[in-house]
C-alpha cells in the first residue's frame, strides 16, 4: 500500500510539498483578513468550540511537523481546557502536509471520523503522538490507529486512494498558500491576524486575552 500511496499523493502534491518548512520562527507582525482566513474551502472545517466566539484560531498543520506535535501535545490541551471549553475561542483545524506521510496520515483522520468532529481531533492527536512511527513505520501505525476506529487495513488502504479527497486536500492546500500565503507549519490566524511558526500557550494566551476585552 506504501508504494500506492507515494504515487497517488506524488502526483497530486508534486511541486508543493518539499516547498514548505516545519518551522519554529514566529513573525507576528502582518495582519490578514479574518473572512478569507477563517472560511472553509473543498473540505469541511473540523473546528471545536462555539462558531460565535469572540475569538477564532484556525491553524495549519502537518503531521509529520516535530513543531506541529510539539503544540498539540503541550499548548492545545491548555487552550482547549481555558478558552474553547468555555466557549471563547473558536478552533479550526486545517491540514497542510509538508510530505507525503502527513497528506497520507491526514486523509486517514478524516476517514476515521468520518465527518465526526471530536474523533477527528482524537484522531489526529494519535498521530501526532505517533509521529515517529508515522514517519519510519508509516503502514503499520495507520493500520493500527485505523484498527482503533474500527477500520481494517483494507479500509484503510481505500483511503489512503480516495482520489476525491487526496484532489480536495490539495485544493485546500494549494489556496493556503496561494491566497493566504501560508508557507511553513504550524501557521495560525487568530481573529485574522498570522502568527507564523511554533507557539508557547504563553506567546498564544498573550494574543487572545486582548481579543476577548474588547
Amino acid at each position: 500500500m506504501l508504494t500506492v500511496i507515494r504515487r497517488i499523493v506524488a502526483a497530486a502534491f508534486l511541486g508543493l510539498l518539499t516547498a514548505f518548512p516545519c518551522s519554529a520562527l514566529t513573525d507576528r507582525a502582518m495582519p490578514q483578513d479574518a473572512a478569507l482566513a477563517a472560511q472553509p474551502v473543498s473540505l469541511p472545517d473540523m473546528a471545536l468550540g462555539p462558531v460565535n466566539a469572540p475569538v477564532t484560531i484556525v491553524e495549519f498543520s502537518s503531521l509529520t511537523c516535530p513543531h506541529c506535535a510539539a503544540f498539540e501535545q503541550n499548548v492545545f490541551p491548555m487552550l482547549k481546557s481555558r478558552y474553547i471549553d468555555a466557549g471563547k475561542v473558536r478552533f479550526v483545524s486545517r491540514e497542510f502536509p509538508l510530505d507525503i506521510k502527513a497528506a497520507s496520515g491526514s486523509m486517514l483522520a478524516r476517514c476515521a471520523a468520518g465527518g465526526d468532529v471530536p474523533k477527528y481531533f482524537e484522531a489526529v492527536d494519535m498521530l501526532f503522538k505517533r509521529q515517529e512511527g508515522l514517519l519510519e513505520n508509516t503502514l503499520e501505525t495507520m493500520n493500527d490507529i485505523g484498527q482503533h476506529f474500527g477500520m481494517s487495513d483494507e479500509a484503510v488502504a481505500a483511503c489512503v486512494k480516495d482520489q476525491t479527497l487526496l484532489d480536495k486536500l490539495s485544493a485546500d492546500q494549494k489556496f493556503a498558500y496561494e491566497q493566504l500565503k501560508v508557507d511553513a507549519t504550524p501557521y495560525f490566524f487568530v481573529n485574522g491576524e498570522r502568527l507564523r511558526g511554533a507557539m508557547s500557550f504563553e506567546e498564544l494566551e498573550a494574543k487572545i486575552k486582548p481579543l476577548l476585552a474588547r
